[in-house]
């Protein structure tokens, strides 16, 4: 007796540590090398061309992963179109909807992927290595992604809708990031690129205002003026502006945003020449008091996170370095692998 009890905890240990092993190697970095080859070559073809038409779009697509990976996983779930009353998708999300982009780039590389490789890779392998691509087209470094993610056959509206916002505190922000397994570092690293909002196409909202001879910072990105608004006016009901907001780029923002409703919706663009480069800027930013979204303020200011709001300020390898393995975490978050799931013929619907 005494032996068999010795044994059956270690049998279920064994089978504890071994599956899970299992279930974490059936992503694998050559997962299409023979079934699909020329994946890689169609997916970042197809993003190339989208960024081409549209700078806008390199931000939108790693946005659209990441909006995908937060609810119920990554399993392509954001995909879903609306199906009459039988079916609710994702995109009427209060989070997506007139927000997230790039649905139809994913849908053209899918019909591409399809020709070369039917019924083959997963949208959700498509999506998130569109995603890569898109950053590192716009500056980002280039990382390993493992594949071999397979398809939801169902999407969640209701968690859409709960959907990191700026808006939240950042107690809030930290707190939805644990509970899909990642850390307070990631949630410095991620918000270099990626937006909590449903109107913000990106966090990284460098204004120049100044006149065209002086140097300023640049990255990727547009938002709406609602987004942000409250600290130019009236800042925690004090009919004030936000006293921590640099004085230049709170007069440039109060003029290009007035305090008026008809403004809300108006897109504030960043600097013509170097809106589609991915770099350091919104950290230094945020270190000069420059950050437009009071979320990115509190990551300079908390105790948690200005540490490493400095470091990434000071060391534009080491955010790009962190930015991936992040990127790499966050594309883990809940996949569907094996016998789970499928592998979709067409993104916006159930086979």
């Amino acid at each position: 007796m005494e032996q068999k009890a010795f044994k059956r905890p270690f049998v279920h240990l064994f089978y504890i540590f071994f599956l899970s092993h299992l279930v974490f190697c059936q992503l694998d970095y050559r997962f299409y090398d023979s079934t699909c080859p020329s994946l890689t070559r169609i997916v970042r073809y197809g993003v190339w061309s989208a960024i081409a038409n549209d700078t806008r779009m390199a931000a939108s697509l790693v946005r659209l992963h990441f909006h995908d990976c937060f609810v119920n996983g990554c399993d392509a779930s954001i995909l879903l179109d609306d199906i009459d009353s039988t079916f609710v998708g994702e995109k009427t999300a209060g989070a997506n909807q007139n927000s997230v982009r790039g649905y139809e780039v994913i849908d053209k590389i899918k019909a591409n992927v399809e020709k070369a490789c039917p019924s083959t890779v997963s949208c959700t392998d498509i999506l998130t290595l569109a995603a890569r691509e898109a950053a590192n087209i716009a500056g980002a470094s280039y990382w390993m992604v493992p594949l071999g993610r397979r398809d939801g056959r169902s999407a969640n509206k209701t968690a859409a809708n709960e959907l990191p916002s700026p808006f939240e505190s950042l107690d809030n922000i930290i707190a939805k990031f644990n509970a899909k397994g990642l850390d307070t570092k990631d949630v410095v690293v991620l918000s270099g690129m990626l937006s909590f909002n449903a109107i913000i196409i990106n966090l990284l909202i460098i204004l120049c205002f100044k006149n065209k001879t002086t140097t300023c910072a640049h990255t990727i990105g547009f938002a709406q003026c609602f987004t942000f608004k409250q600290r130019l006016f009236n800042f925690g009901g004090s009919r004030k502006p936000d006293p921590d907001l640099e004085a230049s780029l709170l007069k440039g923002l109060q003029t290009v945003c007035p305090d008026q409703v008809d403004s809300d919706t108006t897109l504030v663009p960043l600097d013509s020449v170097t809106t589609n480069r991915f770099d350091n800027s919104y950290y230094r930013n945020l270190v000069n008091s420059s950050g437009l979204l009071q979320s990115d303020h509190l990551l300079s200011t908390d105790n948690r996170t200005a540490s490493m709001v400095l470091s990434y300020s000071r060391y534009p390898y080491l955010f790009l370095k962190d930015f991936g393995a992040s990127m790499v975490k966050m594309a883990n978050i809940g996949v569907l692998t094996g016998q789970d799931g499928e592998i979709r013929k067409n993104c916006k619907v159930v086979n």
